[in-house]
């Protein structure tokens, strides 16, 4: 157990750091908008989330590619690994291109839900400048985890401490003349400065990158890239545009107040998940590269050494927010004037704490079993989880029965158990075993 611990804790505490400053940039856009209003906090935290919906499929097609690297790794077979980057920065590319075609349309689909027309105005303006940045937001998961697959975790938290003090710095500048957008612009320079960083060290071959200048890109091994990845782009992107229709559709309807104090809470949850998104992540990377050499045995003791990382890490969090809920949400309440959104958010930040350990559950499996190349099935799993039981069981509490937004938040919990027995069932049925990843002709 020690060896593999230490050994996690090596290879995690750069990820966690890495995964502690995106944290850190969604706490710092909502707290320092603050002084603007429960309506800015609302438009900027909600916002920024809705942005991330351009992000998820692509990204979780970029993270595959720390799949196949690490199983490669594995194998001995660095020669292999680096044009699998490649295949990381074209769907960043098309990631790209598809958010800038998606701008014009974010006004009219924002007008569906039930903003007033400050936080529409607000929301839609933000949202057409950060849509700017998800080129580089995927550009940064793709060469980040071709780096993690590596086994050098360590470029991506740099990048990741580079676009947290710059988002920090160029709010502080921006937000007191642009407002609202000058939060979204911040978000926009300090996300392509991190990745400027991680493509410089990409070309100049820092890090440890294999020296070789073989690429030989093929369709075929693209489409396998994409065979495997896009399940998993697809298992994220349901589950958070599920999630998306909870908050724009759903959660709106209990007033604008009541979504800021949500997304506070959230802004709040992000400094306990991303670590130990980071810890499963590094996980991952060993259960990969043991699944390569062929030691499939040694994948269960390194998840039971994870889980016991997240676990902790989770639930100490969520003892946190046990203790002191109101002194959190009080951040968030400039000069006393949202005392609405710190009493609703202190109740919501109390009931967060029990998914806490759920969540470390589900995110240890699901990367483990990413990692394993079984996407397809976390995929289904998530879509009939997100679309055929949250989704209606929240409609039916909240605008039904009129549950409000403590019916709303158990809804999550109830949502997140259920995530995490699926996955712990799927990782114990041993499906994952009988996956081959790699093409044949690279053995």
């Amino acid at each position: 157990m020690r060896p593999r611990l230490v050994t996690l804790l090596a290879l995690a505490l750069p990820m966690v750091l890495a995964r502690a400053s995106q944290s850190v940039i969604t706490f710092a856009d909502a707290l320092q908008v603050k002084e603007l209003g429960p309506d800015a906090i609302a438009a900027t935290a909600t916002g920024g989330l809705n942005t991330m919906t351009f992000v998820m499929l692509p990204m979780g097609l970029a993270f595959i590619v720390q799949s196949f690297v690490s199983q490669l790794v594995g194998r001995g077979d660095l020669e292999h690994t680096r044009r699998f980057a490649w295949y990381g920065l074209g769907f960043a590319v098309i990631a790209g291109a598809a958010a800038a075609l998606a701008i014009p349309f974010v006004a009219p689909v924002l007008g569906l839900a039930s903003y007033t027309p400050e936080v529409h105005d607000l929301m839609s303006s933000y949202m057409q400048i950060r849509l700017l940045s998800v080129a580089a937001a995927v550009g940064i998961e793709a060469l980040g985890n071709w780096y993690g697959g590596l086994g050098n975790t360590w470029m991506q938290m740099v990048a990741g401490l580079i676009t947290m003090i710059a988002a920090i710095a160029c709010n502080a500048i921006f937000i007191p003349y642009f407002g609202v957008d000058g939060a979204a612009i911040g978000s926009v320079i300090a996300t392509w400065l991190g990745f400027a960083f991680l493509a410089f060290a990409f070309w100049r071959r820092w890090g440890g990158a294999p020296r070789t200048h073989e690429l030989e890109l093929t369709t075929r091994e693209l489409r396998r890239v994409v065979r495997f990845g896009l399940p998993n782009g697809l298992n994220w992107f349901l589950e958070f545009a599920a999630f998306q229709v909870f908050v724009n559709f759903i959660f709106s309807s209990l007033g604008d107040e009541t979504v800021a104090a949500l997304n506070a809470v959230l802004a709040v949850n992000t400094i306990g998940f991303m670590p130990a998104f980071g810890l499963a992540s590094a996980g991952a990377i060993l259960a990969g590269v043991a699944i390569g050499r062929g030691a499939r045995d040694e994948v269960w003791p390194q998840v039971k050494t994870t889980l016991l990382c997240t676990m902790t890490w989770m639930g100490v969090m969520g003892l946190f927010y046990l203790l002191v809920p109101g002194r959190i949400l009080r951040l968030f309440d400039s000069e006393h004037r949202s005392q609405h959104l710190v009493t609703v958010g202190t109740t919501m930040l109390l009931i967060s704490a029990a998914w806490q350990l759920f969540d470390a559950i589900a995110m240890t499996f699901a990367e483990t079993l990413r990692a394993a190349g079984d996407t397809f099935w976390t995929a289904a799993a998530r879509l009939a989880l997100a679309w055929l039981v949250f989704t209606p069981i929240a409609v039916l509490v909240v605008l039904v029965w009129d549950g409000g937004p403590i019916g709303a938040m158990l809804c999550l919990v109830g949502y997140l158990a259920l995530l995490a027995a699926a996955f712990a069932y799927r990782f114990r049925s041993g499906a994952w075993r009988h996956i081959e990843l790699i093409e044949p002709k690279l053995l």
